[in-house]
């Protein structure tokens, strides 16, 4: 009986197995299912196309603005969203230390002024009478000198007086004179008022305090960093009690006139030859390829420079050199973001070698 049952399993699971390899070979045969990708891929609109990718910006590019001066940041202005105008404030610097200095700049130039005007008052009307009544003085002096000497005179021809005397009047006479002399003068110099070389320092005096009171008011005024045009305030990265250096590690803020947007697409430098200005470009969204974006061509930066924006494609060279070319966005209707990433695709059906109007700003050789 043992043997008869072997004779009966060996079979069946010979004809088991064969069963579970015809099943195995026929579902491996079943072709898959083929399943959609969550987003398509984008598709070029034009048969000929020089691809590159590209990164929504604003029409005046994405101002990062910085402070003129160092400083502890004490107020913020303005908000993520805010539309501001040219030299509306974003933010100020601590200005205490300006302000003290500014004070001190004033009192300097009052000073300045209130001795320009001292001398330019001068003479002083009670300072005269003193003056001349010295040099009246100094006259009555000399008439009774010279009496005395012409006295002594008289006598010495009499030999009353002594010749020792005679010369000590004469010289008295002499010092008389030039006390007359010396008391005239400083009338005249008194009378006559400030030298003009004396007001032409005291008014430049009066020029540099005042330069000098304009400096500090212009570094209180750069403390206050102000938009520099019309846009909307991006990214604020600055708080009140933050230390700000100049420059600045960072953009403290970030501006740009998104009324209008524009796109900046890096082309290959291996395309570049395949490029054309003016031809007809259209772009889409990543992750939204069914928004097609209609582009004008603006200009074209003539300078290749190192490849920033990187798609994270794994074929990607991230030591190539991309031509920027920027475009602006036509159908302003939908919703963009600046920074957003898209796919740019530019009609190259023509020769490289054609030029439309307005020419392409690359130089042939």
């Amino acid at each position: 009986m043992f043997r008869t049952l072997r004779k009966l399993i060996l079979p069946g699971a010979a004809l088991g197995l064969l069963i579970f390899a015809v099943i195995h070979v026929v579902r491996a045969q079943t072709p898959a299912v083929k399943s959609r990708p969550p987003v398509e891929p984008p598709r070029a609109p034009f048969a000929n196309t020089v691809a590159g990718s590209g990164i929504v910006e604003a029409r005046t590019e994405n101002i990062s603005i910085g402070s003129h001066l160092p400083g502890v940041v004490t107020e913020v202005l303005v908000r993520v969203g805010e539309k501001v105008d040219k030299g509306t404030p974003l933010f100020r610097l601590d200005d205490r230390a300006m302000k003290a200095n500014l004070r001190v700049m004033q009192a300097n130039v009052a000073a300045a002024k209130a001795e320009l005007s001292r001398l330019e008052s001068l003479p002083r009307p009670e300072e005269l009478p003193p003056a001349e009544a010295k040099l009246l003085e100094a006259e009555a002096n000399l008439a009774e000198l010279i009496s005395n000497y012409e006295r002594a005179q008289r006598l010495g021809k009499e030999n009353a007086v002594t010749e020792q005397e005679l010369v000590k009047r004469k010289q008295g006479v002499e010092a008389g004179r030039q006390q007359v002399a010396g008391a005239k003068a400083s009338f005249d110099l008194l009378k006559a008022g400030s030298w003009g070389p004396e007001k032409a320092i005291a008014q430049a005096k009066v020029e540099q305090t005042r330069a000098a009171l304009e400096q500090v008011q212009i570094e209180i005024e750069r403390l206050t960093v102000t938009a520099p045009v019309d846009g909307e305030v991006l990214q604020v990265n600055v708080r009140p009690g933050e230390f700000v250096g100049a420059p600045p590690g960072q953009a403290l803020v970030v501006l740009g006139n998104v009324q209008l947007l524009h796109v900046r697409v890096d082309i290959d430098e291996h395309d570049i030859p395949r490029f054309r200005p003016g031809a007809p470009a259209q772009a889409t969204l990543r992750g939204d390829p069914s928004l097609k974006l209609n582009l004008a061509f603006e200009r074209v930066e003539p300078y290749v420079v190192p490849k920033k924006s990187l798609t994270g494609d794994n074929t990607e060279r991230v030591d190539t050199r991309v031509l920027q070319v920027i475009y602006s966005i036509e159908n302003q209707g939908c919703t963009l973001y600046v920074g957003q990433q898209v796919d740019a695709f530019i009609d190259a059906a023509r020769s490289a070698t054609e030029t439309p109007a307005g020419g392409a700003p690359g130089k042939s050789l």
